[in-house]
């Protein structure tokens, strides 16, 4: 009989994930409607829901349109039932944003600060976190800290095995971990962005991170998929031109060095938004420069497709610039075209959901999975 009791208990904890992460990404829907897409029974259903309803993760939120009789209410997630932290760290810069049940980001800032190996680095990023949370000034419960960082990260181990981008060889994170205020889970950047993305409309595909240095990941039937040894979707280091530009992990000819925000920017010497500025504005050198650009960032899309054969999503800053220009990405589009014999079109490039903020929304979204 205990065996039994068990049994039940499973197959309603499973029922009720479902359900919920069904909601994740239908934001209003009906009971008729769970009922067809979850191929569950419609008492199912009304116990579930009249469950979920009681505990305030959900709430009814207006009307079903209806052919006749009455209409349906409208059911969704409750975005005040939690809230969860994202936190982004790089080699100068604190980024913080709160995200409600949704996704939505309901507070973010964006803070100076040297990454230091010291422990006093850890007690002021606890206090520029403290400081946030008690800015937010919300009743709403927080469930954790998703942390995202630069670098090839052990998320069990709270361990960063390595980090060109903040100097860093086996680096524990437990120190800072026990500094935060609440629960953390630490990733990899582009890790983090990859799973900001929705995981329906992406099982399986390349994300692209395209930031000030160059970040990838990939996930298989909707899972980050790590490697043996957590550097899977490392593309930053692919080898793009042998005995080329010397990238700044030691080795001649890295996709970091062509296809980085950075190769925009003159090594940061100018802010991407100039480089835009300019660029708009048709100035000759500029032209030249975003045209090398694009035929270096299209020979590295055009290895991903082939060896994945999966979607791949151009993300980070320059990612944004392409998801806000059509025309620049039409322009990738071409480039793609010129050599392929495998694709009939570009319809597997896509541009991602978030720019700035992708890490840390994808950081944050840890703690909303484990209450499914």
């Amino acid at each position: 009989m205990k065996g039994c009791s068990i049994d039940i208990m499973e197959k309603r904890n499973l029922i009720r994930t479902k359900i919920i992460q069904y909601l994740f990404h239908h934001p209003a829907t009906s009971k008729s409607e769970l009922a067809r897409d979850l191929d569950l029974s419609m008492p199912t259903v009304l116990s579930h829901i009249g469950e979920l309803l009681q505990d305030g993760m959900i709430a009814e939120i207006g009307e079903y349109a209806s052919t006749g009789g009455r209409k349906a209410k409208s059911i969704g997630l409750n975005p005040s039932y939690c809230q969860s932290m994202g936190l982004v760290i790089t080699a100068n810069h604190l980024e913080m944003v709160l995200v409600n049940l949704k996704f939505e980001i309901q507070n973010s800032r964006r803070t100076r600060l040297k990454f230091s190996r010291n422990l006093s680095y850890c007690a002021e990023v606890s206090s520029q976190v403290r400081q946030f949370l008690a800015d937010c000034s919300s009743d709403i419960p927080v469930l954790g800290i998703g942390v995202a960082i630069p670098g090839i990260i052990d998320p069990q181990k709270q361990l960063v095995t390595k980090s060109h981008a903040l100097d860093l060889n086996n680096y524990s994170l437990q120190f800072l971990s026990q500094a935060l205020p609440l629960p953390a889970y630490f990733e990899n950047d582009a890790n983090a962005a990859m799973l900001a993305e929705d995981p329906q409309k992406y099982q399986n595909a390349v994300y692209l991170s395209l930031n000030h240095t160059l970040g990838g990941a990939f996930c298989m039937d909707g899972k980050i998929f790590r490697g043996q040894s957590q550097k899977a979707g490392e593309f930053g280091h692919m080898i793009l031109i042998p005995g080329g530009k010397i990238c700044y992990c030691g080795k001649s000819g890295c996709a970091d060095a062509y296809c980085a925000a950075s190769a925009l920017t003159d090594g940061g010497r100018i802010s991407l938004e100039e480089f835009l500025t300019h660029l708009l504005s048709k100035e000759p050198d500029f032209l030249r420069l975003w045209e090398r650009y694009l035929d270096h960032l299209a020979v590295l899309v055009s290895n991903l497709r082939m060896a994945y054969d999966m979607d791949i999503i151009l993300g980070g800053d320059v990612g944004g610039i392409f998801a806000e220009y059509p025309e620049q990405l039409m322009a990738l589009s071409e480039k793609l075209m010129l050599d392929n014999r495998f694709d009939p079109d570009t319809s597997y490039l896509r541009t991602c959901s978030y720019k700035k903020e992708a890490s840390a929304i994808g950081a944050a979204k840890h703690f909303f999975a484990e209450i499914c």
